[in-house]
């Protein structure tokens, strides 16, 4: 394999790495070394370390050196982007996965939006990100990195389910018997309005930003640009 490529492999274990071992087996006994404080601090400087070195390492390894699948994989590639788009913009109203003092009420609730599909919308957002990726079969690159992106988001989420049942006990349980880990994709339309508009308008500005950052016509863009 490729030097750089080997170094981006590296980069991006790295990056998945430490936010499994910071998030679990880590956690408490740097809170206890360092406080809820500092542990974020710690937390967030080798998060940022971690990605900027996949960063760099993802521009120096080769582009484009793997065949394509084709009109076929942009159209799946488009429409995965879309439905990450709608979860991510909902996955963010009601969420009680997110560190908030209403979690536990949230958990109670009866799920709406995008939890009517998911009870992790922003991470399957982001794994559905990272399988848009790999169908297009671009690069050696953004298979790595994307798979890396994935694993991270997709197995993390289970892994929060444990952590959240020891947290949050009773009303986890709760919310893990009304919703579903595996998305419910034919639910899709029935998240509401909001949702579904602020989703596609970020899958339509993502397009866009990613012509003009990476000069690649993706989405709408290659057919209409």
């Amino acid at each position: 394999m490729d030097g750089d490529l080997i170094t981006l492999a590296a980069a991006n274990a790295a990056f998945v790495g430490s936010h499994f071992a910071m998030s679990h087996p880590l956690r408490a006994p740097m809170v206890g070394a360092l406080g809820e404080k500092g542990f974020s601090l710690a937390y967030t400087a080798v998060s940022f370390a971690a990605l900027a070195w996949v960063y760099f390492a993802f521009t120096a390894a080769p582009p484009a050196d793997l065949p394509g699948s084709g009109e076929a994989g942009w159209l799946i590639a488009t429409a995965l982007t879309w439905l990450a788009m709608v979860l991510l913009a909902g996955s963010f109203m009601g969420n009680p996965a997110l560190p908030t003092p209403l979690a536990e009420q949230q958990a109670r609730a009866e799920p709406r939006g995008v939890f009517r599909v998911t009870r992790h919308p922003m991470m399957w957002a982001i794994g559905l990100w990272a399988i848009s990726h790999m169908v297009l079969f671009w690069s050696t690159r953004t298979m790595i990195t994307a798979f890396a992106m994935g694993t991270l988001a997709l197995v993390g989420s289970r892994l929060q389910d444990g952590k959240k049942a020891k947290l949050m006990g009773e009303a986890w349980g709760e919310w893990e018997s009304r919703t579903s880990y595996w998305p419910r994709l034919g639910r899709i339309f029935s998240v509401g309005a909001v949702p579904l508009v602020a989703g596609t308008v970020l899958w339509l500005a993502g397009q866009w930003i990613h012509l003009w950052r990476a000069g690649i016509p993706a989405g709408l863009w290659r057919w209409i640009g």
